[in-house]
């Protein structure tokens, strides 16, 4: 098969234009590609568009059109660029800066390292909330904000200037998500190649779980780490098995009172309990038709909390009305939609005759108002039920499910057990959704006309995701109203929700320490894991933007919303929720009357600009970076250094379980991202390099130095490592003595004993974000292997790439069902880096008896095992351009 036979020209607005027609090629092969879920289609046409025989062969192509799952030979796809925050893009940065640096000791070319995709990086990972409820919050939290990260940010600057292709979007224009699908998305890519015009589809990889939000505009995109990231930035292909589409139809309409943000937690609740990890889910149906494209972001946006690697809404008309109402030029529009009518990529009702491998239905008439909390964003809880929830959980102790070691009879007065002590509108989430910004806006002016006011111990803000969200709001008269009740805009970036909350008001915290209260954190998130938000709140709820704002007034959790007042009027009369619910008629005549183009190319016209704190940072020059030994914040990483990645092959003998966990250990479990304890390891070592406490930033701050991430590692402050039951934070026990201690002391002795490590787990290991220092830290620590129950997609990729094995009990196994400890020593034997291998595990308890199961190596793809072969992807990418350059 031969792809020049698939190409062929149309016609433009920009003039003709070759394109690669997946349909003839699918039929030479017997497939019919009208049946192939839209998502597969774009897979396609980059596999077709690469089938030379070396990037992609035609068996890549009909083993994905055929959809053949059986096989070990992952599917090459080409994105067409990657995407990057500052959390995950800033290592990935160091990490060819000391590529280079590496390379230069050696004698090589270090200019050989460079990126062959373009590459955007928004800075927006790093702004805090240290100050909220006041007209200059934003001008002083920026402030903050250069002074603890001038020196990342200088790193930046260089890092612009080393690499072409690098594009920066500086600190406070909003949060990557809103802003890639604001701007940045083209939806349908033009490039000249071999000296014509040529059109693909768009299609894009993020350094953060989130990127599937650009799936509602019919761009093909997910989460991978930054380590997966490395690899396809120098032009190597994405390697993913041929995916399951689950087809997710909906119907119905939402009743009146309830958000799409209410939709979202419903849908997520159901696909997580279909089991969709690693599927592509394509949303149909004659509901999907009626979403706008805001709206299908909010469900897009929350693909990695129901597991999935993509929520894709194909292109449609809802696309192309966005893309004109989002300021992209009238040429570039049209071309879009003659694009995908050209090619097969535009859905439309009619015809609908997609063969998915699962169907599910999703009534949208069945979703009523609701949270999701208060640790994971699946458990999902109605509104009506979430007081009820709350004060059952505050009755059972920690190791049931509940906050504390030993429940205690809730507390009288103001400062009490559910008392909100956070209450944030954040995340791109739901401030890319006009319709819920609205409602909240809507909702406060008439809480203020009603003369509602939010308590004294509640903390309010108001992070948008873009510029736009502010510009709207102002222009309607809906900022003041907001600002009324606190909720004025601290910055532009990804906070609350990334752990960066800021601290909580004094009397609040002061309150929280002295009596071990359980506070509530409500924010319109699409995370809250424990530890993640803060660290004296213990209970924090998913809510929509018009329910943050309905908690922060009633100022605690154990209240039913639905059926209590929030508060008392002017008049003394009871003000119930329904009372100051903004119509939907409302809603939709702001909505017609404030979104036009003019809004969006007013607000992107100084994308790349930066405020006169960025354009005044003086950055460094030249190819490679020059490393200061004194700097507590960039530090030359490790990973390229002979043997820093030791790939276990053939056996591991004498292991000893650094951690014991249950099910649902997250990235954030792993490596948090937050404060970082002045008594935590990390703390310790920043405060012995001279770092004063008020200048320690947040985890996040200093992913850059390894020697804190190597501390951080399992450090999370609501970490249960059940090796010490009971116990809270990052310790364990160090054998063969069991001697309790802090987990990384116990790692430095391991270490001088050459013992190696592994951690044994439950079900759903490494949820939540795409955190490559969930991986990069346990490998530093000398972890060999983790063996669990199940992994989630990207850091179990993670894993495989820094050349830690993930192992998986067999099906109906577990460590609590075999009936281990975590203290016995651990023989790995058989082990083969194939595509799900078997190997034996020998598990030997301090009394001399053993116990032997089988488990199993998951690795899915021979892609995967020859990364493993390899050394890990940093090993691979130093032989890779040692090579070149030889």
């Amino acid at each position: 098969m031969d792809r020049s036979s698939f190409v062929r020209d149309i016609a433009t607005p920009f003039g003709p234009t070759a394109v690669y027609d997946i349909r003839p090629a699918a039929k030479a092969l017997g497939i019919d590609a009208a049946k192939l879920p839209y998502s597969l289609r774009v897979v396609a046409e980059s596999v077709l568009r690469h089938m030379d025989g070396v990037g992609a062969t035609e068996s890549d192509f009909a083993r994905l059109v055929k959809r053949e799952r059986d096989s070990d030979q992952a599917i090459p796809f080409f994105v067409a660029r990657v995407i990057l925050p500052d959390s995950s893009g800033l290592p990935m940065l160091l990490d060819f800066a000391a590529l280079r640096s590496a390379l230069e000791r050696a004698g090589k070319d270090s200019s050989q390292v460079k990126f062959e995709v373009p590459v955007d990086l928004i800075v927006d990972h790093s702004l805090q909330v240290d100050i909220a409820g006041q007209g200059d919050a934003m001008q002083i939290n920026m402030r903050k904000e250069f002074e603890r990260n001038g020196e990342r940010y200088k790193f930046v600057k260089w890092a612009q200037q080393a690499f072409p292709g690098l594009r920066v979007v500086p600190p406070g224009m909003g949060i990557i998500h809103q802003i890639n699908l604001e701007s940045l998305a083209s939806v349908v890519v033009r490039r000249e190649q071999d000296g014509k015009q040529i059109a693909f589809p768009d299609s894009v990889l993020g350094g953060d779980s989130h990127t599937p939000m650009i799936n509602a505009a019919g761009v093909l995109g997910w989460g991978v780490g930054g380590i997966e990231a490395e690899c396809v930035v120098t032009g190597l292909p994405y390697y993913l098995p041929t995916p399951e589409v689950v087809g997710v139809r909906l119907t119905g309409a939402l009743p009146v009172g309830t958000t799409t943000t209410d939709l979202a937690l419903l849908i997520t609740q159901r696909l997580r309990q279909e089991r969709v990890v690693g599927a592509f889910c394509e949303f149909h149906g004659p509901a999907a038709s009626r979403l706008s494209l805001p709206e299908r972001a909010t469900l897009a946006n929350m693909a990695p909390e129901y597991g999935a690697t993509a929520g894709f809404f194909p292109i449609d008309a809802v696309t192309i009305a966005y893309l004109k109402q989002s300021g992209r030029s009238d040429e570039h529009v049209a071309f879009v939609e003659t694009y995908a009518k050209e090619t097969g990529l535009y859905r439309t009702d009619e015809g609908m005759d997609i063969a998915y491998d699962r169907l599910v239905e999703i009534d949208l008439a069945s979703v009523v108002p609701a949270l999701a909390g208060p640790r994971r964003p699946h458990d999902r809880v109605a509104l009506s039920n979430a007081a009820a929830q709350f004060a059952d959980l505050l009755a059972k102790p920690a190791s049931d499910g509940g906050f504390r070691k030993d429940p205690v009879p809730m507390q009288s007065g103001e400062y009490r057990d559910g008392m909100i002590a956070i209450a944030a509108i954040t995340s791109c989430t739901n401030t890319s959704n006009p319709s819920v910004m609205l409602a909240a806006g809507l909702l406060a002016r008439n809480a203020v006309r009603a003369g509602l006011t939010v308590p004294a111990w509640v903390k309010t803000s108001l992070a948008p995701g873009s510029r736009v969200v502010s510009s709207y709001l102002s222009q309607s008269g809906l900022m003041e109203p907001l600002e009324a009740l606190g909720f004025h805009v601290i910055g532009y970036g990804c906070t609350t929700c990334g752990g960066k909350s800021g601290p909580l008001k004094p009397e609040t915290a002061k309150a929280i320490e002295a009596d071990d209260l359980v506070a509530v954190a409500v924010l319109s998130s699409n995370r809250n894991f424990e530890g993640r938000i803060n660290r004296l709140v213990r209970a924090n709820y998913i809510a929509s933007p018009p329910l943050v704002i309905a908690y922060a007034l009633a100022g605690r959790m154990d209240i039913d919303l639905t059926t209590q007042p929030l508060g008392r009027g002017k008049d003394g009369k009871p003000i119930f929720l329904k009372d100051i619910w903004p119509t939907a008629e409302e809603q939709n005549a702001l909505l017609q009357s404030l979104f036009t183009p003019e809004l969006f190319r007013q607000n992107y016209a100084t994308l790349y600009a930066g405020t006169e704190e960025w354009t005044q940072l003086e950055a460094p020059q030249g190819p490679t970076f020059a490393w200061n030994r004194a700097s507590t914040y960039l530090v030359e990483p490790p990973f390229f250094d002979d043997g820093v990645t030791a790939v276990p092959d053939g056996a591991i003998k004498g292991a000893r379980t650094l951690a014991l966990f249950g099910d649902s250990i997250t990235t954030d479990h792993a490596s948090p991202g937050g404060e970082i304890p002045v008594t935590s390891e990390a703390g310790k070592y920043l405060l012995g390099h001279g770092v004063a406490r008020e200048g320690f930033n947040t985890y996040v701050g200093r992913r850059g130095n390894h020697h804190v991430m190597a501390r951080a590692t399992f450090a999370n402050i609501r970490i249960r490592n059940l090796l010490v039951p009971g116990s809270e934070g990052g310790v364990t026990l160090k054998f063969p003595e069991a001697q309790e201690t802090s987990l990384f002391a116990a790692t430095e002795a391991y270490r001088a004993e050459g013992t190696p490590l592994i951690v044994v787990a439950g079900s759903e290991y490494g949820t939540g974000s795409s955190r490559d220092w969930a991986a990069k830290g346990p490998l530093l620590l000398g972890v060999r292997a983790i063996l669990a129950k199940s992994f989630e997609r990207i850091h179990r990729s993670n894993l495989i790439g820094v050349g830690i094995l993930p192992i998986q009990f067999l099906p109906g196994e577990g460590w609590q069902e075999l009936g281990l400890t975590g203290h016995e020593r651990f023989d790995f034997e058989g082990i083969r880096l194939e595509p799900r291998s078997r190997l034996t595990v020998t598990a030997t308890a301090p009394d001399g008896t053993a116990k032997r199961f089988e488990a199993e190596l998951a690795v899915y793809a021979a892609i995967e095992a020859e990364c493993l072969k390899g050394g890990g992807i940093f090993m691979q990418l130093r032989q890779q351009y040692e090579t070149e350059a030889a």
